[in-house]
């Protein structure tokens, strides 16, 4: 990675693109720009296109139609090149169960044809906390132990940027919590990121944030920007037994979402007005009622409401 690169080179510049399976449209129109060594957070619900997307970006499936360039390489007809300059982390752990660590990375480094072999999974080991677990075969580690091997299986080549596909699916916290202070490591070091996620609290250690639904983009920007842009208002219930009055409450007029968060209750919508008049029922003890900032997953609820399910 040059350091005398721009700082808003970017690294990602999608334009357009479109993929069907079938009669699926999965992807439909789908753009996006990231500059060089930003961690973007790439959320959506089940179905709706992160992993397609991910696949096109890496040259492994060539969409139907549109154009771009990825590490400067054109989507469709520089796909090998790509992937030689890319890292890409699957959802499922796809290294050999009865190879050690070890025998795993030194594997990945005959594929990708490194140089400097030894040097290269040392380092990896080192960087990671693996090498007192080198000789364990992959198959007997716990999620998040085979959570490092993959990270360390995608970086043993130097890429310039990391695709990263629900990677902590299944991980305990404190996996998941090392597992991002490295990636904002490797990002401090110049690597690019693009991680889909489902976990609120990792989307919010993003620099920002690309949710797709259905195929669809519908919001781009800082955690700070997307909530902005939702012009959401969320009121939040508290007293014994509010989180029950949920299926209740988002039957009323101008409610789009009652969620329980804990003991409390968060009834959000866009039309401050309507809420209120939405909770005046609710206003008695044991309730108490206050507007609050809405959190983003809020905000996620509220744009999955907008969207069409184009599986349907």
């Amino acid at each position: 990675m040059s350091e005398t690169d721009a700082p808003d080179e970017l690294v990602i510049d999608v334009h357009g693109l479109n993929k069907s399976f079938s009669d699926k449209h999965v992807v439909k129109d789908f753009s996006i720009q990231v500059a060089k060594g930003r961690i973007t957070g790439f959320l959506g619900p089940n179905g709706s296109g992160k992993t397609t997307t991910l696949r096109m970006l890496c040259g492994l499936l060539t969409p139907d139609s549109g154009t771009g360039k990825c590490l400067g390489f054109d989507i469709v007809e520089q796909t090998e090149d790509i992937k030689c300059n890319v890292g890409y982390m699957t959802q499922k752990f796809s290294l050999y169960d009865d190879l050690t660590i070890e025998e795993n990375l030194m594997f990945m480094a005959r594929v990708h044809a490194l140089d400097r072999r030894h040097e290269r999974v040392r380092d990896a080991l080192e960087r990671l906390g693996l090498v007192e677990r080198r000789r364990q075969l992959a198959g007997k580690l716990s999620g998040g132990w085979k959570q490092r091997l993959a990270l360390a299986a995608a970086t043993l080549h130097e890429p310039d940027l990391l695709l990263l596909d629900e990677p902590t699916a299944g991980v305990d916290p404190k996996a998941r919590r090392t597992f991002w202070d490295e990636i904002h490591s490797l990002s401090a070091e110049g690597l690019t990121v693009l991680v889909s996620t489902h976990y609120m609290d990792e989307a919010e250690r993003c620099h920002d944030i690309a949710y797709i639904s259905y195929g669809e983009l519908i919001a781009r920007g800082t955690v700070s920007d997307i909530l902005r842009q939702t012009k959401l208002v969320t009121y939040e219930g508290s007293g014994a037994g509010v989180d029950r009055l949920g299926p209740e409450i988002a039957g009323r007029p101008g409610v789009e979402a009652a969620a329980p968060f804990g003991a409390t209750l968060h009834v959000s919508g866009t039309d401050r007005e309507a809420l209120k008049r939405a909770l005046t029922p609710y206003e008695h003890a044991p309730f108490k009622w206050r507007e609050s900032e809405p959190t983003l997953e809020d905000a996620f609820i509220h744009l999955m409401g907008q969207a069409e399910d184009n599986y349907k």
